[in-house]
């Protein structure tokens, strides 16, 4: 009888051990479920929690993810996921033929060809015989009219001398030298030889003089006003030839790489699309705009009949004959604040990010001047699906803790 007790004794314990031992291993394999298991929010992928609720961030409700077992910049993706996200791949090769940019710009003055008309010496405006920005000035045209004592003495030396032309002896003889100085002297002044002359019919030699423009063009600034008085240099109008004009237009650092002083361009206009002008690079700007980090780019356009005007927005198309390089579809590029990357296919449903540089766009295509082998299979279309699926699924953008 106690031999039978001993034997169902053991036996319990041993029923008790099987089933304990069961039980362990359900509750490990449970929890290996529970790990490969995460729970994340669609608007929030940064927050990852081991167990469901509410994301602290927006209060939806957290959705559960399997772990992603993939490298840092990879992502595994289903059939199905593939074919939702319309995500197509392709091999790409270098292709020569040529390359038309195209770049939006406004029309100015040429401050090349700017001239300004100073006061030769000091006194006060008595008159402005222009005073409108934009009339045309013609050469020898009456600008200003100027009250100077540094003049009317100049005028009277020269009066006084040629009365004393007639006089005998060295008197004579030292006014003709008196008056070849005193001519000298107005000449520097800016008066002409034919105010000059008339000075000698005078009967009171005047301190007001005229001063007549030396060149044409339009008025682009007016500095002085009637009744103020000037320095001698001082500026009193600018005028602006506007038979050429510039093109100012600011282009991406990487797409001035491809532009050349010297390059011809061909021009047309919003305001009249039918029309087409032959330009050509003048300037590239050194310097890059420290606001926008774009670089000026200028261009000289004739202007023929004055029929263009300062200020028309412009389009101009430069064409780069038989441009040779690698070129994808701008969808397929996905830029971030500090880096530009494409998705390529590493194995099949596996794909990775990598960092590239590019270059010119054109045509809905942009240049990758990045090295890439030629069995790498590019996704062309699709690459923003890959990219939402990896924020989601990992939190963090795909070249986060990648060397820039």
């Amino acid at each position: 009888m106690n031999w039978i007790k001993k034997i169902s004794i053991l036996f319990i314990l041993f029923t008790v051990f099987i089933a304990c031992n069961t039980k362990n291993k359900e509750d490990h394999s449970v929890h290996k479920a529970k790990k490969s298991l995460y729970y994340t929010c669609s608007m929030d992928p940064q927050v990852k929690e081991d167990k469901p609720g509410k994301c602290p961030i927006c209060h939806m409700e957290l959705t559960p993810m399997k772990n992603d077992d993939s490298a840092v910049n990879e992502i595994a993706l289903s059939a199905q996921q593939i074919k939702l996200g319309n995500i197509t791949t392709q091999t790409i090769e270098e292709t020569q033929s040529s390359i038309e940019q195209s770049y939006t710009g406004v029309l100015t003055i040429n401050q090349e060809k700017i001239k300004t008309i100073s006061a030769r010496a000091m006194g006060r405006i008595e008159k402005l015989y222009f005073k409108t920005i934009g009339d045309y000035i013609n050469k020898n045209e009456p600008v200003y009219q100027l009250y100077s004592e540094d003049i009317a003495i100049a005028k009277q030396d020269y009066f006084t001398a040629y009365k004393q032309l007639s006089m005998p002896g060295d008197f004579g003889k030292n006014a003709l030298s008196m008056l070849n100085a005193a001519k000298q002297k107005l000449l520097f002044f800016g008066l002409t030889n034919k105010q000059i002359e008339s000075i000698k019919t005078t009967n009171q030699v005047s301190p007001y003089t005229i001063f007549y423009s030396t060149y044409s063009g339009t008025i682009s600034e007016i500095i002085a006003t009637e009744g103020s008085y000037i320095m001698e240099g001082s500026g009193i109008i600018k005028l602006a030839d506007l038979n050429s004009l510039w093109l100012e237009t600011q282009v991406n650092v990487s797409y001035s790489k491809s532009i050349s002083i010297g390059q011809n361009a061909k021009v047309t206009f919003v305001d009249f699309p039918e029309k087409t002008i032959n330009a050509r690079i003048s300037f590239i700007n050194p310097e890059i705009n420290p606001d926008t980090r774009l670089l000026l780019i200028r261009m000289e356009v004739p202007n023929q009949n004055l029929f263009l005007k300062p200020g028309m927005q412009t389009i101009a198309k430069v064409t780069q004959p038989n441009k040779k390089g690698l070129f994808i579809p701008t969808d397929a590029v996905i830029r971030e604040e500090k880096a530009s990357y494409i998705w390529v296919e590493k194995s099949q449903g596996l794909f990775e990010s990598l960092m590239v540089e590019t270059g010119m766009e054109t045509n809905g295509m942009v240049e990758i001047k990045s090295e890439i082998e030629s069995t790498k299979k590019v996704v062309i279309t699709g690459a923003y699906s890959i990219n939402s699926e990896y924020k989601f699924r990992k939190g963090a953008d795909p070249m986060e803790g990648m060397d820039m």
